[in-house]
């Protein structure tokens, strides 16, 4: 079945009276034809009430609204600026988006190619010629024979009538093709997007970690300041000093570790923006800058086949599928062709179109196949073979997509436990620091008390910092389950194709000509 949105009908070319008449005579025929092969149906959506089980679905994250649809630019929910502007300049500079944009208008236009077929096909042709014959060549040697100039026009027509709709399942299949292509650009552009704000997540995580490890550096080197000191007036021992000495310098080497990851972060992001790694990233990102959504919109599960670009993608490949049954079907019978030909001849250019210098032909032919050997019966059953591959593929990926939804709920259920326990911890590890540190300086706990508060502290607050990045992460992983709300904004495409430069129009018709000619 023909997609609405292409307007079939297109609109009647003129060819002349004698290609008028070929046109209204296929016309005829092709309205009382049909289109064999199954007419493709969507899948219904799978009837499951909820994403995890009863048990899981008790202690569900309360920040959740089941049924609020997720926005289309959904990584505005951060309430990060730096962000919007990293995915926006990614729309625009994008190589992999830009990329598939171009598969998308590919698709579309072998789509758009393929819809002339339904129309006849009008050539015009002519030439010159100046020959010389010979007498002999009509068995009279003696002739001297002549010179002469002969001059033709000819106008063909060609219409191969779609009696049994093989073109239209054939446009039909491109058609679902270009929609197939429409939902991995769409795909595309959802993973570039949460790959940014899981990789500023990281980056703020990670500045994070620096700064907590810069801040333990500080301490406890003016902790081993107090401990020198200490030693002088002999209220300690030497011991003591290179203890906090070593620990001083484990801390330090935990630093260019972070350092690098930082680094790998930053040319991460410059990439999926479409630049170059040694390009100035102006973005910087600080944990405490990302913020959770107040509340994390849940689309319906009877919704989710709808709204995943993976699904939507897998739909029309079976649609594809479905097509090509019809073209196979269609294959077995009769083939017409119409053909018309109209040519002016004569000797002298200025008589081409003088009475009596007109030619003419129609020509109707049909073929039918009889014995192939099999061929096209194992065609057939191919052809429905595939669409039953591609049939348990839609499953599988329906199943998977469920599955991401699951994955992302139950991690976010665990996440907001963690970093309440883990904030818990950081708040007890550093009070016991500093009440650690007191006691030490006047002589009521030993020095190796000090080290064990100073290791737990810093593991308190290195934990804290992840288990917040974790529950960012996640949220965006849960954003990116749900089909990342491409239905909620402007066609993705169009986006594109307005953000390209535009061409200068040719103002001459020398220009036109050469635009004509290059294809620019």
């Amino acid at each position: 079945m023909l997609s609405k949105r292409r307007g079939y009908p297109l609109k009647t070319p003129s060819a002349g009276p004698q290609g008028l008449r070929l046109v209204l005579m296929a016309g005829m025929m092709t309205v009382s034809s049909c289109t064999l092969g199954p007419d493709f149906t969507r899948p219904a959506s799978p009837d499951v009430p909820a994403y995890t089980d009863k048990a899981e679905a008790e202690h569900a994250v309360k920040a959740l609204r089941l049924g609020k649809e997720l926005p289309g630019q959904w990584w505005t929910l951060f309430h990060s600026k730096p962000l919007t502007l990293l995915i926006e300049q990614a729309i625009k500079h994008n190589p992999d988006l830009q990329s598939a944009h171009a598969t998308l208008v590919q698709a579309q236009e072998n789509t758009s190619s393929k819809e002339g077929s339904l129309w006849p096909a009008i050539d015009a042709t002519g030439y010159a010629t100046r020959q010389q014959i010979s007498g002999a060549q009509f068995g009279n040697p003696n002739f001297k024979g002549s010179v002469y100039n002969l001059y033709n026009t000819s106008l063909g027509i060609s219409y191969t009538l779609d009696v049994f709709g093989a073109i239209r399942r054939q446009i039909e299949s491109l058609d679902a093709q270009a929609e197939f292509q429409r939902f991995q650009l769409e795909g595309a552009f959802l993973t570039i997007a949460s790959n940014i704000v899981t990789t500023a997540v990281q980056e703020a995580s990670i500045r994070a970690q620096i700064d907590a490890t810069q801040e333990m550096i500080a301490s406890q080197a003016q902790q081993l300041d107090v401990i020198k000191q200490q030693f002088e007036l002999g209220s300690t021992s030497k011991t003591a000093i290179l203890a906090q000495q070593s620990a001083l310098e484990q801390t330090k080497t935990t630093l260019p570790p972070l350092q690098q990851q930082l680094a790998q972060l930053r040319n991460r992001l410059k990439v999926l923006v479409g630049t170059f790694p040694s390009t100035d990233l102006a973005a910087q990102f600080k944990l405490e800058e990302i913020t959770l959504p107040d509340h994390l919109p849940l689309s319906l599960p009877s919704k989710l086949v709808e709204q995943r670009p993976d699904i939507r993608a897998q739909e029309a490949l079976l649609h594809v599928a479905s097509a090509q049954i019809g073209v196979v079907i269609a294959s077995v019978f009769p083939d017409f062709t119409l053909r018309a030909n109209v040519s002016t001849i004569a000797t002298e250019a200025g008589n081409l179109f003088a009475p009596g210098s007109d030619i003419w032909n129609m020509t109707a032919n049909l073929a039918q196949p009889i014995f192939h050997g099999g061929q096209l019966t194992h065609q057939r059953r191919a052809a429905k073979a595939a669409y039953q591959q591609i049939a348990e593929q839609y499953r599988s990926t329906v199943l998977t997509a469920f599955k991401n939804v699951a994955d992302t709920l139950n991690a976010l259920q665990y996440d907001a436990e963690e970093l309440k326990t883990q904030e818990s911890a950081q708040r007890a590890a550093h009070e016991t620091l500093e009440l650690t540190q007191t006691q030490f300086l006047i002589g009521a706990v030993s020095y190796l008390d000090l080290l064990t508060a100073q290791h737990n502290d810093q593991q308190a607050r290195l934990g804290q910092i992840k288990a917040k990045a974790t529950q960012l992460s996640d949220t965006a992983a849960l954003f990116l389950a749900l089909g990342g709300g491409w239905w909620q904004r402007a066609d993705l495409a169009k986006t594109l194709t307005d953000n390209q430069p535009k061409t200068k129009k040719p103002t001459s018709l020398l220009e036109q000509f050469e635009q004509f000619r290059t294809g620019k």
